[in-house]
C-alpha cells in the first residue's frame, strides 16, 4: 500500500451509496447521547434554580426586583441612583455596580431639589417634602434631620435632578439649548452638599448616558420604517430565493462563460498594469533625480518620492510580467482541469435540478440552529441567575481595603468597615451561593458552551452528510433521471441519522474542542491584556523617587512581547487547523454517505483520495469559491440596487416607494438578507460539487470508459478526459 493509499478497484455490484450498513462509531454515539442528556438535566436544574427576571427587571441595593408583582414594588418599576456623580462610568450603573444606593421608584424626578431646600420649605409648603420623600428608602413625616444624618445613614439623596426613565433606569434629561449643554433647561445647579455643578459635570460622570439616551429617539425611527417596509424587505428575500434559484440553474450553461470572461479580465488588467508602468518608466527617462535609485533616498514616510524613480516602475513592471506570466502559463497547462472543473459545476447545477429538495434543507439546518441557540441562551440566563443575591462592598475613590469582599447591607452601616472606609457603600452584585451547585456555576456555564458547539456543529454535518448522501445517488444512477432513487434527501438523511449519528458526533466533536481552545486563548488574550494595563498603571504611578521603577516597567515589556509572539502564533494555528479539520471533516461526511464506514476510515480513505488528485483539488476548489462568489455578490448586488432605487424613491413612474426616516435601515436589511438567503442557496451547491468531485475521482478510478467497465460520468465530460473511447454506464447492459 502506497503513502496514497491504494486506488479503488472495479466493482461490478457498486451502484452508489451502500445500502445494507451497519452503526458506526458506537461509542461516540454513546458519548454524545450521555452529553445530550446531560445537556438536558442541566437546563432543568437551571430552570430550577435560575430566575430570568433578575436579568428582566432592574435590581436595587437590597436585592429586590423593581415592578416585580406580588411584591412591595410591584409599582415601582424604575431604579433610582442616590448620587449619580458617584459613577464613573455609565456601564458601572448598568452592570449595577454603582457605588451609591438605589432603590425602586414609580417615576423618575421632573425638577431640582435639595434635602436643604425642603427642610427650609417645610414649614410652608409640605408638598415639596412629601415629593421629595418618594425617593427615599422609606418614607418619613417630616424633614427633621440634619443632612450629615441623612447622608450617613444613605436613607434620602442629597439632591435630585429631572430625569428620564430609559432601560427602567432614571438619567439625567440632556437637552441641548442654543448650543448649550443643560439639564432641565438648567446649566448650574446644586447637587445637595454645598457645590454648585453644571451639566457638564453632571455629563462627566454619566458620559455616556446621554448617547443612550439619543439611541431611544434613533430606535424609535427605525422601528416606524421597519414598521412601514417590512413587506417590502420580505418582498426582496423572497427574489433574492428566486435569483439564486435561477443562476443555480443557469449555471450549466453559464459557468464557463463567467470563469473564461473572468479569467480574461485577469489578464487584461494585468496587462495594463504592464502598460502603464512602461509608459511612466519611459517618461521619466531625462527628468531630475529619476535616475536615483530606493537605496540611494532611503525610507520615506512620503510615498510619492518613490514613484518619481525609474526604478519603482521597472521594479512594479518586473513584478506583473512575472505574474502575468505565471496567470496565462497556468491557465494553459491547467486548462484540462479547468475545463473538467466547469463541467463538474454545470453537472452540480443539473443535479440541483433533478433533486430540487435539496434547496430546502438549508431552511432545516436553520430551524436546528435556531433550536441550539436558544437553548443554550436560555441555559446560559438561568445559570447566570441562580442563587441568592451576593453583596459587595465599593469605594467611590477605590482605595479601601476591604473593597470586593462580602457584606451584609441590613448592618454595613453599623460595622467598623462603613467607619473605616467612608463613602463606601454595600451594593448588590450579583447572583450566587455556598452550595456545591452555586460553586460550580462558572463550570457549568463551559459545559453548557461546549456541549452548544459541539451540537452546532454536529448540525452541520448533518446537512453535509444528508445532501453528500442524496448527490452521490445521482451520480451513480446508470440513467439520469429515470434511476435516481425516489426521495433521495429524505432517504439519504434517515441514514445519517440511523447509522451514522456517531460518526458525524465524532467529527464535530474534535472541531467543537478546537473552537472551544480558541475560545479560551481568547479569553486569556483579554485577560492578560487588563493585566498589562493594571501594570502599566502601577509602573507610571510609582513613587518618583524610586530607585529601578523604569527597569522594572521595562522588565515585563519584553515578557509581554513574547507572550503575545506566542498567543498570535497559537492562534493562527489553531486557526488553520480548524479550517483544515472543516475540509477533511466535509470530504469525510461523503465517504460516510457513500460507503457507510466509520469517520477515522472515511477521513482516511477522503484524504488519501484528494492526495491522489491535488491538482484537481486545487482547481476544482478555486474555480467553485470564483463562481459562488460571484454568484453571491450577483444575487446581493441586484437585490440592492433595486431596493436603494426603491426606498430612496427613485422610482416614482413604476412604484411609489415608501416615506423613511433612514432609507438605509430596511436597505441594509435587504442587502444582508439576500445574502444570507444566497449564501444558504450555495452552500447547498458548494456541498453539490464536493461531492460530484468526489464520485467524479471514485469513477476515475474504479472504471476505465471501457464497455466492461463505462464510467457513470456524465456524457460532457467524455471527450474532455484523455483516455481511450468512453462509454456511458447507460451502454454497459
Amino acid at each position: 500500500m502506497s503513502d496514497k493509499g491504494d486506488p479503488r478497484t472495479f466493482d461490478p455490484d457498486f451502484k452508489g451509496p451502500v445500502v445494507n450498513r451497519s452503526c458506526t462509531d458506537v461509542l461516540c454515539f454513546i458519548i454524545f447521547i450521555l452529553f445530550i442528556i446531560g445537556y438536558i438535566i442541566l437546563g432543568l436544574i437551571a430552570w430550577v434554580h435560575g430566575d430570568p427576571r433578575r436579568v428582566a427587571y432592574p435590581t436595587d441595593s437590597q436585592g429586590h426586583f423593581c415592578g416585580q408583582k406580588g411584591t412591595p414594588n410591584e409599582n415601582k418599576s424604575i431604579l433610582f441612583y442616590f448620587n449619580l456623580f458617584s459613577c464613573t462610568s455609565p456601564s458601572v450603573m448598568v452592570n449595577l455596580q454603582c457605588p451609591t444606593t438605589q432603590i425602586c421608584v414609580s417615576k423618575c424626578p421632573e425638577k431640582f431639589l435639595t434635602y436643604v431646600e425642603t427642610q427650609l420649605l417645610y414649614k410652608n409648603d409640605k408638598t415639596s417634602w412629601t415629593y421629595y420623600s418618594q425617593f427615599c428608602k422609606s418614607p418619613f413625616p417630616k424633614s427633621d434631620r440634619s443632612l450629615s444624618q441623612i447622608l450617613m445613614d444613605d436613607d434620602c439623596p442629597a439632591a435630585i435632578f429631572p430625569s428620564k426613565p430609559f432601560l427602567q433606569r432614571c438619567f439625567p434629561d440632556f437637552s441641548t439649548k442654543n448650543g448649550t449643554l443643560t439639564v432641565g433647561n438648567k446649566t448650574m445647579f446644586e447637587d445637595g452638599k454645598g457645590k454648585t455643578r453644571n451639566a457638564g459635570e453632571l455629563r462627566a460622570a454619566a458620559n455616556r448616558i446621554n448617547k443612550i439616551l439619543d439611541a431611544k429617539s434613533l430606535g424609535m425611527r427605525l422601528f416606524e420604517d421597519y414598521a412601514t417596509t417590512w413587506y417590502w424587505i420580505l418582498m426582496g428575500l423572497i427574489i433574492a430565493m428566486l435569483l439564486s434559484w435561477i443562476f443555480l440553474i443557469l449555471l450549466r450553461f453559464t459557468a464557463g462563460f463567467l470563469f473564461w470572461v473572468f479569467m480574461s479580465g485577469v489578464v487584461g488588467v494585468i496587462g495594463y498594469g504592464i502598460w502603464h508602468c512602461y509608459k511612466e518608466y519611459n517618461n521619466l527617462r531625462g527628468r531630475q533625480n529619476s535616475h536615483f535609485t530606493i537605496y540611494d533616498i532611503g525610507i520615506q514616510t512620503d510615498i510619492s518620492m518613490y514613484l518619481q524613480l525609474r526604478q519603482t516602475w521597472f521594479a512594479f513592471m518586473i513584478i506583473l510580467c512575472i505574474l502575468e506570466a505565471l496567470v496565462i502559463l497556468t491557465l494553459i497547462f491547467l486548462r484540462n482541469r479547468i475545463r473538467i472543473s466547469i463541467a463538474l459545476l454545470k453537472e452540480g447545477s443539473k443535479a440541483i435540478r433533478y433533486v430540487p429538495t435539496t434547496l430546502i434543507y438549508p431552511v432545516l439546518t436553520f430551524t436546528f440552529l435556531s433550536i441550539c441557540i436558544c437553548y443554550w441562551a436560555v441555559t446560559a440566563v438561568y445559570l447566570a441567575t441562580s442563587g441568592l443575591p451576593i453583596y459587595k462592598i465599593i469605594a467611590p475613590a477605590g482605595q479601601c481595603k476591604h473593597e470586593n469582599k462580602t457584606c451584609d447591607p441590613e448592618i454595613f452601616n453599623t460595622t467598623e468597615i462603613s467607619k473605616a472606609c467612608p463613602g463606601a457603600q454595600c451594593i448588590f452584585a450579583f447572583y450566587g451561593g455556598k452550595s456545591v451547585y452555586h460553586q460550580y456555576i462558572p463550570t457549568l456555564q463551559i459545559f453548557n458552551l461546549f456541549v452548544f458547539l459541539w451540537l452546532i456543529n454536529f448540525v452541520f454535518a448533518l446537512g453535509q452528510c444528508t445532501l453528500a448522501g442524496a448527490f452521490a445517488s445521482y451520480y451513480w444512477a446508470s440513467k439520469k433521471p429515470e434511476d435516481i432513487p425516489p426521495y433521495p434527501l429524505f432517504t439519504a438523511f434517515g441514514r445519517a441519522i440511523r447509522y451514522h449519528t456517531g460518526s458525524l458526533a465524532f467529527g464535530s466533536l474534535i472541531l467543537a474542542l478546537i473552537q472551544m481552545f480558541r475560545i479560551v486563548l481568547e479569553y486569556l488574550d483579554k485577560r492578560l491584556k487588563v493585566l498589562r494595563t493594571r501594570e502599566c498603571k502601577t509602573c507610571w504611578l510609582s513613587e518618583p523617587g524610586e530607585v529601578g521603577t523604569i527597569s522594572r516597567a521595562a522588565a515585563p515589556e519584553s515578557q509581554n512581547n513574547i507572550s503575545k509572539f506566542l498567543q498570535c502564533c497559537l492562534k493562527c494555528c489553531f486557526w488553520c487547523l480548524e479550517k483544515a479539520v472543516k475540509f477533511l471533516n466535509r470530504n469525510a461526511y461523503v465517504m460516510i454517505a457513500i460507503y457507510g464506514k466509520n469517520f477515522c476510515r472515511s477521513a482516511r480513505d477522503a484524504f488519501n483520495l484528494l492526495i491522489r488528485n491535488v491538482l484537481k483539488v486545487a482547481v476544482m476548489d478555486k474555480v467553485t469559491d470564483f463562481v459562488l462568489i460571484l454568484g453571491k455578490m450577483l444575487v446581493t448586488g441586484c437585490i440592492g440596487v433595486l431596493a436603494f432605487l426603491l426606498f430612496t424613491e427613485r422610482l416614482p413612474i413604476l412604484i411609489e416607494g415608501p416615506s423613511l426616516n433612514y432609507y438605509w435601515v430596511p436597505l441594509l436589511t435587504v442587502v444582508i438578507g439576500s445574502y444570507l438567503v444566497a449564501h444558504g442557496f450555495f452552500s447547498v451547491y458548494a456541498m453539490c460539487i464536493d461531492t460530484l468531485f468526489i464520485c467524479f475521482c471514485e469513477d476515475l478510478e474504479r472504471n476505465d470508459g471501457s464497455t466492461e467497465k463505462p464510467y457513470f460520468i456524465a456524457p460532457t465530460l467524455h471527450g474532455i478526459l484523455n483516455k481511450k473511447q468512453l462509454v456511458p454506464q447507460k451502454q454497459k447492459e
